[in-house]
């Protein structure tokens, strides 16, 4: 049987980015990353929109607010030095009447607090950054806010990895815990601590070491549409007021790597956790548990979640989504919006006892395990310093 000092579970960012930071701490540690797809990126990681988040979403009392920021200049440096791909875009935060204002002013003091730019500017300041843009009275403007290609980022970490003699098994499959060993679809492996960092799996595999009691992932859809007209380039990503109370940012329109844009993305509730397209992955038990799941949220929660789910579902409509992208930008017609792309789904975590989503990240473990069982946006921006947050919580009895 082979045996670790460390086996992480998971080779998404912040499985890589872990490992990392581990060998920086420990330099003489042996490291095992297992991965149950034949390569990085098949998930979240991957599908992510690309967006450095600057963190004026996030409550000061918060793990994203702490990281955010802190992440955000980590991987403008860390592109900056291994030659990747960054646009520098900023970002566009628009209103659409006077309840937006009360939201955005949030914003701003939100910003202050957590010590990230953001600035108030009226309809003409911004118009000056993207002439085609909307808002009522006012916008906030995000000149920190970045674009990259996440599997760029990623080919780069897994480089590190390699580079720093932590080995990644491929088309390893985690199956079960059987108190001191892991048992993989290779066969078994044991540690004297085990990391999950699993994204859509947390839960589960928490489960089997005895944490996620009052926990559950519900997977939500996230779906965008591609501008295919070369004439109606943005200069900046332009987003609305998001609701605060839910963790999703509503439809808004992303630049991409290559000065390209794309509207989305959908919140749509997925029935089971790799619910990309059609009947691909389909799990039986997966839909029985997550629609059971889904339906006593519909039923019997607060009407957060109802709502939610019918403005979501709307959005499989591309004339939906191009309606509310239209709200922010002039010359959004559908005709530039007719392919979509590549889907991803949100690891978001549900807590069991009080029907809420959790709107911040969360971990828990003990002297054997550590788990991360909430890693959702902006987690990709945040990946290097809460990299170091995970690490600096290994052994001790966790649940925060």
């Amino acid at each position: 049987m082979d045996k670790y000092e460390f086996v992480i579970i998971g080779a998404g960012i912040i499985g890589l980015s872990v490992a990392l930071e581990i060998r920086k701490k420990r330099p003489g540690s042996k490291i095992l990353i297992i991965e149950k797809e034949e390569s990085v990126g098949c998930h979240a990681s991957g599908r992510n929109s690309g967006v450095l988040h600057a963190g004026f979403y996030y409550t000061a009392d918060s793990l994203k607010a702490k990281f955010t920021r802190l992440g955000n200049e980590y991987l403008k440096a860390y592109c900056s030095k291994k030659n990747i791909r960054i646009n520098h875009c900023g970002k566009l935060v628009v209103t659409k009447d006077e309840a937006d204002l009360n939201s955005l002013n949030e914003l701003f003091l939100r910003a202050e607090k957590n010590k990230v730019v953001f600035q108030e500017y009226s309809l003409s300041q911004a118009q000056k950054i993207e002439p085609r843009v909307l808002t009522y009275k006012k916008a906030g403007w995000s000149p920190n806010t970045s674009v990259v290609n996440p599997n760029e980022v990623l080919k780069s970490l897994v480089a590190d990895v390699e580079a720093s003699g932590i080995s990644i098994k491929y088309n390893v499959q985690y199956k079960a815990f059987d108190g001191k060993s892991i048992l993989t679809s290779s066969g078994p492996v044991q540690s004297d601590f085990y990391i999950n960092t699993a994204g859509l799996y947390a839960d589960k595999i928490a489960k089997d070491f005895g944490f996620s009691q009052n926990f559950t992932i519900l997977p939500f859809k996230g779906l965008y549409l591609s501008c295919t007209s070369k004439n109606k380039k943005l200069n900046t990503n332009i987003y609305p007021v998001p609701n605060l109370n839910n963790p999703f940012l509503g439809v808004h329109h992303t630049i991409t790597i290559d000065g390209s844009s794309k509207i989305g993305p959908t919140a749509i509730p997925a029935f089971w956790r790799e619910h990309y397209d059609g009947l691909q992955r389909f799990n039986l038990s997966e839909f029985a548990s997550i629609t059971k799941e889904e339906m006593r949220l519909f039923f019997n929660s607060d009407p957060t979640f109802r709502t939610l789910a019918f403005e979501e579902i709307k959005k499989y409509s591309k004339k939906k989504l191009v309606r509310e992208a239209a709200l922010q930008a002039s010359g959004v017609d559908l005709k530039d919006y007719q392919v979509w792309c590549k889907p991803g789904i949100r690891a978001q975590l549900l807590n069991v006892k009080t029907k809420k989503l959790e709107m911040d990240f969360k971990i828990e473990g003990d002297s054997k395990s550590l788990h991360v069982l909430n890693a959702v946006s902006p987690a990709f921006t945040c990946s290097q310093p809460f990299s170091e947050y995970i690490c600096e919580l290994i052994g001790q009895e966790v649940k925060i």
